[in-house]
C-alpha cells in the first residue's frame, strides 16, 4: 500500500528536522531544498533507497511496525522532543501541534489495537498530563488514544479556548519546541548511593593483649 500525502508530508518534516539538528552548517540548506524538491515517487523512492520505509513486496506488517516515524522516534532514527519516559512507552512532543504542548506518548513496541493499552501506558499519559496542567495553566488536558499508520498512539491534547483533536495543526518553530522541552522534561531521578555504615565499637569490650617483655 503506498504512502498517503498525510504519510509523506510527516516523513519529510522529520526527515528536514534530522538535517536541521545533525548535519554540517554549510550542507544544510542544500539538504532541506533537495528534500523539499522531490515529487512524491523520488521521495519514497529515497525512503526505500535508505532504507526508512520497506518496499511494498516485503509486507504491510513489516512496514507498519519497523519503518513508521514512531519506530523511527523509539529507535533513535531520527531526532525528537522527548519530555518523559518509562519502560514501556516515550512522550513525546508533536512538531506540527493542535495546541501549545501537544504531546504524542508512543508505545515502545507497536499496538494495533488500543484494548491492548497497558496499566504502564497510560500511568505515563496521566502523569504528562498532569506535568502540562501544572506547567502550561491550560483550562484543561485531553487524554484520547487513536491509529495511526497501522499504530496506536495517545495524544495528550492542552485545551486552552475550544481545541479537539480534529483541530486544524500548525507550524512551530524549532526554538518553540526547546522551549516547551524545557519546560516540560521530567529527567529520571539518579539514585543516591548509600554511605557505608560504620559500626560504633564499645571500647569497653576490647581486650589489649599484656605487653610481654
Amino acid at each position: 500500500m503506498p504512502l498517503s500525502k498525510e504519510e509523506i508530508e510527516n516523513f519529510k518534516k522529520k526527515i528536514i528536522l534530522n538535517i536541521e539538528t545533525n548535519f554540517p552548517e554549510e550542507r544544510k540548506a542544500a539538504a532541506v531544498e533537495k528534500i523539499k524538491s522531490m515529487n512524491d515517487n523520488e521521495f519514497i523512492e529515497f525512503l526505500k533507497n535508505n532504507d526508512l520505509i520497506e518496499s511494498e513486496k516485503e509486507g504491510k506488517e513489516n512496514r507498519n511496525n519497523n519503518s513508521t516515524p514512531f519506530r523511527m522516534i523509539i529507535e533513535e532514527k531520527i531526532p525528537s522532543y522527548k519530555i518523559q519516559e518509562n519502560k514501556e512507552a516515550v512522550a513525546v512532543l508533536e512538531i506540527n501541534p493542535i495546541s501549545e504542548g501537544h504531546t504524542i506518548v508512543i508505545p515502545k513496541k507497536p499496538i494495533a489495537d488500543s484494548k491492548k493499552i497497558t496499566k504502564e501506558i497510560i500511568s505515563l499519559a496521566n502523569k504528562v498530563a498532569k506535568t502540562i496542567k501544572n506547567k502550561l495553566k491550560p483550562k484543561e488536558v485531553s487524554i484520547s488514544p487513536s491509529s495511526v499508520l497501522g499504530e496506536i498512539i495517545i495524544n495528550i491534547l492542552p485545551i486552552y479556548t475550544n481545541e479537539t483533536i480534529n483541530s486544524n495543526k500548525k507550524q512551530i518553530s524549532q526554538e518553540k519546541l526547546e522551549e516547551l522541552k524545557k519546560i516540560l522534561e521530567t529527567k529520571p531521578k539518579l539514585k543516591k548511593e548509600k554511605k557505608p555504615t560504620v559500626k560504633k565499637i564499645n571500647t569497653s569490650k576490647i581486650i589489649i593483649p599484656r605487653r610481654i617483655p
